[in-house]
């Protein structure tokens, strides 16, 4: 079919009603079900409950998470209300009791088409946004101003054929807004509360969009979303940015907790940021073997920078890379009175001192690190989920 844009995944058991769904679901202009020999995602998937509720529910959650779908309907045969209450605390989006109601499927369908009507959905066209993760090593290093300064000069090289945006994951202590003078209304503490709600026009509402282009989500001032996170709803979250923009930028500040871990492992470059002071490279060597540890992210993925650098340093660039037993990958020139001028003016760089030296060093850096990240990404390919695997 022509017009049909969105896809419809099937995984139901009985015969009789996957037929049953599959005619609902093609005689409502714009949709399309899948063939079953099909891999690779959906936009919405109709999942059939079976005897073991509280793992297909496990199941659902996965998914959403993986952003390997964007909905998912459950039928079932069950109508018990803790049935229900775990089905909806999974994420499922509709649920469904057999024998199915024409009218209720259909609606169901329509009010996807109407929260997503400004998505052009087509079958495996997603986007997959590159995720560029900024460290600190330590606290008062200007971690911040680099990733402020990294995102909005993305956005400048990238023009209106590139999107980004900018995460302030450095919990209650976010400063993202007073660099940016921007002040929000809302955080990512409003997304984890309202998880269930996540679509393309809720994330829009809840971005704050800078005049540079780069669309904002602050971290919460206060406790409020944050008890209530978890490494999966944050894993959702960052796959559905990843789906709404080519590029995501999150300043994690020093943090080293549940999320900041979720965060690392989904990070497709990991930026270390440090100065040539002993307690940094003491904490970036202590960073290097956690990632070790953990089993990520991957050495290659890591790269570690040098703010305010200045060559009559006390401690050399040799000295440090033997210290941290890694190979230093960039120097930010030390220019204290730009970076405090544009920090109190709640300015970028680039609008206080557009061709000043760390300006322009901050606009190559960014250019090499997005070459080597889309490189990187372009030999990885794109992998699709396979639902049988992701069951077991």
């Amino acid at each position: 079919m022509k017009d049909a844009i969105i896809s419809v995944g099937l995984e139901i058991k009985n015969d009789k009603v996957r037929d049953e769904i599959r005619d609902i679901a093609s005689s409502v202009q714009g949709f399309y079900v899948q063939n079953e020999s099909d891999a690779g995602d959906c936009n919405i998937l109709i999942l059939e409950m079976g005897e073991d509720f509280k793992k297909d529910c496990q199941l659902v959650n996965k998914l959403l998470c993986s952003g390997s779908v964007k909905d998912i309907f459950l039928v079932s045969s069950c109508v018990e209300s803790e049935v229900l209450l775990q089905a909806m605390r999974s994420g499922a989006r509709e649920f469904f009791p057999l024998p199915l109601k024409k009218e209720e499927l259909v609606s169901a369908f329509l009010k996807f088409k109407e929260r997503n009507k400004n998505l052009a959905f087509r079958e495996k066209s997603r986007k997959k946004g590159t995720i560029i993760n900024i460290v600190g090593s330590k606290g008062g290093i200007g971690t911040t101003t680099i990733a402020v300064n990294f995102a909005t000069c993305l956005h400048e090289l990238m023009g209106s054929r590139k999107s980004v945006a900018l995460i302030d994951m450095n919990l209650l202590f976010g400063e993202v807004p007073l660099f940016l003078d921007i002040e929000p209304v809302f955080n990512w503490g409003e997304v984890v509360k309202n998880i269930s709600r996540l679509d393309s026009t809720y994330l829009m509402s809840i971005l704050s969009k800078h005049h540079s282009g780069v669309h904002v989500l602050p971290s919460p001032t206060r406790l409020d979303g944050v008890t209530t996170a978890t490494p999966g709803i944050i894993e959702r979250l960052l796959h559905f940015m990843q789906n709404e923009f080519d590029y995501i930028v999150i300043d994690s500040g020093q943090s080293l907790n549940e999320l900041s871990l979720k965060v690392l492992e989904l990070s497709d470059t990991v930026l270390i940021n440090a100065i040539l002071s002993l307690p940094c490279l003491i904490n970036v060597r202590r960073l290097m073997e956690t990632f070790k540890k953990v089993g990520y992210p991957s050495d290659n993925n890591v790269r570690v920078i040098i703010n305010r650098y200045q060559k009559n340093s006390v401690i050399s660039l040799k000295e440090a890379e033997k210290g941290i037993e890694k190979r230093i990958f960039w120097q930010i020139p030390n220019d204290f009175h730009t970076t405090i001028s544009a920090i109190n003016q709640g300015k970028t760089l680039a609008a206080v001192a557009h061709k000043a030296d760390i300006t322009q060093n901050i606009t190559e850096l960014v250019s090499k690190i997005t070459q080597m990240a889309d490189t990187q990404k372009a030999k990885k390919g794109i992998m699709g989920w396979q639902f049988m695997e992701a069951k077991t």
